[in-house]
């Protein structure tokens, strides 16, 4: 199994409404890919982050393989969100391991 770890920073530039707004859009349109992507087996957003993070949206993701992973990043669905999500914030980091 694969871990895929990624984090964002939200566009400093949107006020706290619209970073909200945005957060819980990616939430939804990211936990949805659960049902429309094969291979995943686990994915959640995660909103409310301490005030001790770096980043303002973790997405907390178990897919079945290495292979999985790759569809997913491919898959029409989310480079549809991630193009969208491109538009909103500032930085992404990313983190994937076997476990």
């Amino acid at each position: 199994m694969i871990r895929h770890i990624v984090s964002w920073n939200l566009k400093e530039a949107a006020s706290t409404t619209e970073k909200r707004e945005n957060a819980e859009k990616m939430k939804r349109d990211l936990e949805s890919l659960h049902e429309i992507v094969p291979g995943i087996i686990a994915i959640e957003v995660i909103l409310d982050v301490l005030p001790t993070s770096n980043h303002d949206v973790v997405l907390y993701s178990l897919f079945e393989s290495v292979e999985t992973l790759a569809a997913y990043q491919i898959h029409p669905e989310h480079v549809r969100v991630s193009n969208w999500a491109s538009s909103v914030v500032e930085n992404r980091i990313c983190v994937d391991f076997e476990v």
